[in-house]
């Protein structure tokens, strides 16, 4: 199936309204209307990004289906788990995605408020991948935006 960007999808983009975790943001971007659901996949593969994340744009009404365009999708690859391949960590568990998908939008848009002194921060913020790096950043984030706006961010990394 080939997908195009939705006008939401556009502007949930650039404002980062909608929780997305790194993959997710990394496949949206590369969908332009002309690339398949499995070019994507297969694109982007070293991230991890599966068919699910795709499914989740979907759901969420960032992409969309161009119609009359159907593409075969062949059956997926069972891949060896990546907690078998040595130095590679165990997925995470819903619990810990959960609260990192409620936690991230929280600290980028934190992070984005303070600006040019925020502007590290923020990258980091944007680099860490899973909750555990968001728990490892919340100390910073807390000193530069005050305990007072950490509230909502510390509710959802901690909760």
């Amino acid at each position: 199936m080939i997908y195009v960007k939705t006008e939401l999808g556009q502007a949930s983009l650039q404002n980062r309204s909608l929780a997305l975790t790194p993959r997710q943001r990394s496949a949206f971007i590369m969908f332009d209307g002309k690339r398949s659901g499995n070019d994507v996949i297969q694109a982007t593969h070293g991230l991890g990004v599966t068919a699910d994340d795709i499914e989740h744009l979907v759901q969420h009404g960032l992409l969309k289906a161009v119609a009359g365009a159907q593409i075969p999708v062949p059956a997926p690859v069972p891949a060896e788990p990546a907690a078998s391949l040595p130095g590679v960590a165990a997925a995470p568990t819903q619990n810990e995605q959960a609260h990192y998908s409620k936690a991230y939008p929280i600290a980028t848009r934190l992070t984005a408020a303070l600006g040019l002194r925020g502007f590290r921060l923020n990258l980091a913020v944007e680099a860490a991948g899973d909750l555990a790096k968001l728990k490892e950043l919340a100390p910073k984030i807390k000193d530069a935006v005050g305990s007072d706006k950490f509230r909502e961010l510390e509710a959802a990394l901690y909760a």
